[in-house]
């Protein structure tokens, strides 16, 4: 309405006006949207031409693009696939190389364990670990954007993977299995999961070709960081059992934590002393190195291998103790030296594969993106989300050849490659170096590690990823909504599973965002004195309200879910279609009303007929409706949507100072002069 409270009006008609100018400012006539063009367009715009046919409209179209894969194009799309083209030739090999060889050296001292451990959490045999911290880092290198990446065994995805596979091979009831039904299982299982990662790679390679890197925005950072930080706390609970060396099949489906935790409580009379001696000091070890590498990692040239360490004492002591035997301590023993013949994964359980596999190939770009952009903003640098794409769709598909489990970027390492002055992709090569060494020639060494030790690596790597829970006090002050998006997401992966947490939390996210757009007010603005600027009535009672002007402001797009509120909005402010018989006294009724679209970012069919009904309303009650600083989207909506048949061009205006002019002008505010705009 015209007459809000706690606004002062502005001098009536007829009265002398004592609005002080801006100083040093100059004037100028209002501006429509058509004299815009005419003053500042193209002036070789084309003519609008007739509808073209649909096949040659394509074809048209295509020219281009099919121009643009000869010459230069096609050198331009080989740089964009293949990024070390780019890199490589401005490569600092003074400066860089010391510190990507250290760098990916060190990293590839802790994919060794690391790897192994990761590969028990997905219920494959440890070498299929080193495996997968080879081949994916490799290909990796040749197509990724990411300079302070690393990629390989995550723990996420391999909690993942070792519930698919659990579920899609189980274990026989008893678990007493012969040496041959074991590596029968085994094999089973390794065939499971490199289809898992073949499908994940497959759904990736799709997403790159229909271009939809965009995707990575619909998982915000709240969601990311809910799911790994509830899945650290499924990783936790699954080694319980590996640490106590209780023998216990593992849970799978809903509730998985909680059935955990009650089977291994009601077998914890049953625990092995040994492991548990073992598991104590491998995490009283573990833990403080962790600790220390992130409270002096400034001061320490590289950070301290704690997991190599633990990896050779636990090695030595069980050999030389006999622990094995004796204890019956659980070993990784043999690792087969070398690499495993090229197979196509089997595909037969493809449907039940594939529901598992979106999940996985979600989880896998989400991370990866998300981790390439902070690293990327870090240093100044950007990177491609298609691209990523690209990159770990192929590093998933082709490593499963070689009978690998899904892999991505990964928090721990990615931290370690950055710390110990990793520059550019080319760590990743000698990461690959470190790992094929103990392939070719080092695995005999990892005989007679502890598994209880695997698991106290697992354990002790998710330390970032518990960590993240402290930044919810200053989530809770920044956003409410998102310290919300955050909760329900880690409450669904904790109470639920990873994959039905993150279909919960991008689900909630995005209702979150629906919300948002629902509770949206329209703002009456109002004139600061002494400037041209219009500000919201409600921010100070010193902003000037003109008797008979309102100048609306809707800063939300503009669909189907808010045309409703859009509509109750303007019919309580305008006077529109009040009922009941109760008419709110004004001081003077709305004569000409301003309708600011800048906050509109977009409006469907819906919308525009809304805007178009409010038009048609206005007409008819006497209220000149005026337009301003609509995008050309916006505009060309609804210019289709027929609102032009009810206003006229010169009720559309480029800014709100100029629809305000005009209006004052129709009021006759200032007289019979001119009236012109501050600027």
């Amino acid at each position: 309405m015209s007459g809000i409270r706690g606004a002062r009006n502005c001098p009536g008609l007829g009265e002398v006006s004592g609005l002080r100018s801006p100083l040093g400012t100059g004037f100028r006539k209002p501006l429509t949207e058509d004299r815009f063009r005419q003053l500042f367009g193209d002036a070789e715009e084309e003519q609008e031409l007739p509808a073209e046919p649909c096949l040659p409209r394509l074809l048209r179209l295509w020219r281009p693009r099919a121009r643009a894969c000869s010459g230069s194009g096609a050198w331009r799309l080989l740089l964009a696939r293949l990024p070390p083209l780019s890199w490589l030739p401005r490569y600092r090999w003074r400066a860089w190389l010391p510190g990507d060889a250290v760098a990916g050296m060190t990293v590839g001292i802790v994919h060794v364990p690391q790897g192994m451990a990761f590969a028990l959490l997905s219920s494959v045999p440890p070498v299929f670990g080193l495996y997968t911290s080879f081949f994916p880092v490799l290909i990796y290198t040749l197509l990724g954007t990411g300079r302070h990446l690393s990629t390989g065994t995550f723990a996420v995805l391999s909690l993942m993977t070792g519930s698919a596979i659990q579920r899609l091979v189980p274990e026989p009831p008893g678990g007493n299995l012969s040496g041959i039904e074991r590596e029968r299982l085994d094999a089973q299982r390794v065939g499971a999961a490199a289809a898992l990662a073949f499908w994940s790679g497959a759904l990736m390679l799709g997403m790159f070709v229909l271009q939809l890197g965009v995707l990575s925005t619909f998982l915000s950072e709240p969601v990311v960081k809910a799911l790994t930080s509830g899945a650290a706390l499924h990783v936790l609970v699954s080694q319980l059992p590996s640490l106590l060396g209780l023998p216990l099949p593992r849970q799978i489906g809903c509730f998985t934590l909680f059935k955990t935790l009650a089977v291994v409580l009601t077998a914890l009379p049953r625990s092995s002393p040994a492991e548990l001696t073992i598991s104590a000091l491998s995490l009283a070890l573990l833990v403080p190195v962790k600790e220390l590498n992130a409270r002096f990692r400034d001061r320490l040239p590289t950070p301290i291998p704690g997991e190599v360490v633990m990896v050779l004492l636990a090695s030595v002591l069980c050999f030389t103790s006999s622990l094995d035997t004796r204890y019956n301590v659980q070993i990784v023993g043999m690792l087969p030296g070398g690499f495993p013949q090229p197979l196509l994964p089997n595909l037969t359980e493809l449907p039940g594969i594939l529901a598992d596999s979106l999940p996985v190939a979600l989880v896998t770009f989400a991370v990866s993106a998300s981790l390439a952009s902070i690293y990327a903003d870090k240093y100044s640098y950007t990177i491609d989300s298609n691209q990523e794409l690209l990159a770990h769709g192929v590093s998933n598909l082709i490593s499963s050849l070689f009978s690998c489990f899904p892999n991505s970027a990964t928090l721990a390492t990615t931290s370690l490659l950055v710390d110990a002055g990793g520059n550019t992709q080319l760590a990743g090569v000698f990461s690959c170096v470190t790992v094929l060494s103990v392939l070719l020639w080092l695995g005999p060494f990892f005989y007679y590690l502890p598994k209880a030790v695997l698991a106290c690596i697992n354990i002790s790597s998710m330390r970032q990823m518990f960590f993240q829970m402290r930044e919810l006090p200053q989530l809770w002050r920044i956003s409410r909504m998102d310290f919300a998006v955050w909760m329900v997401t880690w409450l669904a992966v904790v109470t639920l599973s990873v994959d039905l947490g993150l279909a919960v939390g991008v689900v909630f996210s995005m209702m979150t965002v629906v919300c948002r757009t629902q509770r949206v007010q329209c703002l009456a603005l109002g004139l600061a004195e002494g400037t041209e600027l219009y500000r919201p009535l409600r921010e100070s009672h010193k902003f000037l309200q003109v008797p008979g002007l309102c100048i609306l402001s809707y800063p939300t797009p503009l669909y189907f879910g808010t045309r409703g509120q859009f509509r109750r909005i303007l019919e309580r402010h305008l006077g529109l279609g009040e009922r009941h018989g109760k008419v709110k006294e004004i001081a003077e009724p709305v004569r000409v009303v301003v309708l600011d679209c800048s906050g509109v970012t977009f409006a469907d069919a819906a919308g525009a007929r809304e805007v178009v009904q409010l038009a048609s309303r206005c007409r008819d009650a006497g209220i000149h409706l005026l337009l301003a600083q609509c995008n050309a989207s916006v505009m060309r909506t609804l210019t289709w949507a027929g609102l032009l048949d009810i206003v006229t061009p010169e009720q559309l205006f480029v800014s709100v100072q100029d629809a305000a002019a005009h209006a004052l002008e129709r009021l006759e505010l200032t007289g019979p002069k001119p009236c012109t705009v501050w600027v």
